[in-house]
């Protein structure tokens, strides 16, 4: 009777692709495997299902909703309620990727206390199953005490965003001899504390390259070149719902930006010129 009932759970998890569900452990062994870790963020439902159904491994909810959500100019403002509401909301389209959400800027700096206390929020309240923050020296312990807690860390060094004032803006890092060193010394200290992951954004791809070698734990590149063991756009960049230049590291693979225009523009005519609603869009008393 015990037998028949394992088979029947089994069978059962893997029509509903619980058995096919993307864990840290499945993300740290893709290195080991020399296979490379695809990554998107996403802000709400509908596109974390698209992006989990096309096979992404890794669905980022990213603070960067600040600039691509929110219209802000960088990242600063966003807040920890941000977070938790838009890893909510991502977390009810996926089934098989595996979510991490960023911890935004001041959910972490003032203590270790209030860090564990605000990674825990995203994985309570925002059903996240890791989280991800920008790394330097003071950090190290941040790391250690969040996964000491029984919470997944990411790391990010390089170009931080949340650093932006600091850095003078969006600013390529590791360009000189004493920040490679830097770097590599940091991306090892970060595995140490414990993290299972390191993003490695705006840097030199030779720099990327030897970190990725450097490290035993996988390395996710954001405009540091193809040697990192995976890599990470931002959705709204890769699909073309963006204004302005892009940067250099961005691939635009559709221009939905283009095709929503026009689709406006149809609407707006035939709104204007009593095509729509026609008598198929319509009721009536008969149908």
């Amino acid at each position: 009777m015990l037998f028949c009932w394992f088979f029947f759970v089994f069978f059962a998890c893997k029509k509903i692709n619980i058995m096919n569900k993307i864990r840290v452990p499945d993300i740290v062994r893709k290195k080991k495997d020399n296979k490379k870790i695809v990554m998107l963020t996403s802000y709400d439902a509908i596109t974390a299902r698209i992006v989990d159904q096309a096979g992404v491994d890794i669905i980022l909810v990213g603070d960067s909703l600040g600039n691509v959500v929110q219209g802000q100019d960088t990242t600063l403002p966003v807040t920890i309620e941000d977070m938790i509401y838009h890893t909510r909301l991502v977390s009810r389209g996926i089934k098989n990727s595996h979510i991490c959400s960023d911890m935004p800027f001041m959910s972490y700096q003032s203590s270790r206390e209030k860090a564990v206390e605000n990674a825990g929020r995203l994985i309570k309240e925002g059903f996240a199953e890791s989280v991800k923050l920008e790394i330097t020296e003071e950090y190290l312990e941040t790391i250690h005490s969040i996964n000491k807690a029984g919470i997944p860390v990411m790391g990010h060094i390089g170009l931080c965003p949340q650093s932006y004032h600091v850095m003078g803006g969006y600013k390529i890092q590791g360009r000189d001899k004493r920040e490679t060193k830097r770097y590599i010394k940091l991306a090892k200290d970060t595995e140490t504390a414990g993290a299972y992951s390191i993003v490695l954004e705006g840097i030199p791809l030779e720099l990327a390259k030897e970190i990725t070698s450097s490290v035993s734990i996988p390395t996710i590149g954001i405009g540091a070149g193809p040697h990192c063991d995976g890599q990470v756009l931002v959705i709204n960049d890769l699909v073309g719902l963006h204004t302005g230049k892009m940067p250099k590291f961005v691939k635009q693979y559709v221009d939905f930006r283009d095709l929503m225009t026009k689709a406006v523009k149809s609407y707006s005519a035939d709104v204007i010129n009593s095509r729509f609603p026609a008598d198929g869009n319509s009721f009536s008393w008969s149908n």
